[in-house]
């Protein structure tokens, strides 16, 4: 047989017959007079063994060790690690998929920050109303990035956190005030006077166990300088100011 004979029977392309002999899998056959290769019925055998492996999952250095002399004993620990990987994937992608259908039959659908946790969409959806509000918008990244950053018990705090502040009487009310004093400071300058009552109001809406050391108030952590450099000067004043308050109200 010619290479694109012998690949025809076996199901595979000539490109992958040179690739398995360029890396030793499949032997080169004696070449004829006419200096073609001549494959014979031993070369099919083992072409067709290396793509039903390939089709099992297996990697092509994989493939090798089963190949080698001792492969029978090779094929069943190979197989089996194959079947267990297997497993463990099947098993990743059926929490993954709850996770999605949970994000999508989610009230209000998923948020547009992206994928949230489900607890953290639900309060978004409780505050779609402050969506118009350019400072809140900010303020929902900001929330979906630490989610996402902190470590599992520290992502339960902080969304257990700005639930129990959005849920206490009048807060909603009261994040919609002090986000449309921050609005108001876009074009103003760190030395206005409207920048310390909107400071005080940001304060206000900050829920005490989301900051319960003052340690946690670094004004040289890296998030906060990353945020203060996406605001508006006046507004990263504000910002700074109700930090301040945080940390000496709870000392």
């Amino acid at each position: 047989m010619r290479i694109g004979e012998l690949a025809g029977v076996v199901g595979v392309t000539t490109r992958a017959v040179r690739h398995y002999h360029h890396l030793g899998l499949l032997p080169e056959p004696e070449r004829r007079a006419n200096g073609y290769r001549e494959y014979g019925l031993r070369h099919a055998v083992v072409l067709a063994r290396i793509r039903r492996l390939t089709e099992l999952g297996l990697g092509l250095a994989e493939v090798r060790d089963v190949l080698a002399d001792d492969a029978g004993k090779d094929l069943v620990e190979v197989l089996t690690e194959l079947d267990e990987d297997l497993a463990r994937q099947e098993e990743a992608l059926r929490e993954r998929r709850a996770r999605l259908r949970t994000l999508l039959d989610a009230e209000g659908g998923v948020p547009a920050e992206g994928p949230v946790s489900p607890e953290l969409a639900a309060l978004f959806a409780g505050t779609a109303h402050l969506s118009d509000s350019p400072m809140a918008a900010k303020d929902r990244e900001i929330i979906a990035f630490l989610e996402t950053a902190m470590p599992a018990g520290d992502r339960e705090r902080l969304v257990s956190s700005v639930g129990e502040a959005l849920g206490s009487p009048g807060a909603l009310a009261r994040a919609g005030e002090a986000y449309a004093l921050l609005d108001a400071l876009v074009d103003a300058e760190p030395d206005d006077p409207r920048v310390a009552e909107a400071a005080r109001a940001l304060a206000d809406c900050i829920p005490t166990t989301l900051f319960p050391g003052a340690g946690e108030l670094d004004p040289h952590d890296n998030v906060l300088r990353a945020f203060y450099d996406d605001l508006a000067p006046a507004q990263a004043e504000a910002v700074r100011r109700a930090l301040r308050i945080l940390t000496e109200e709870r000392r």
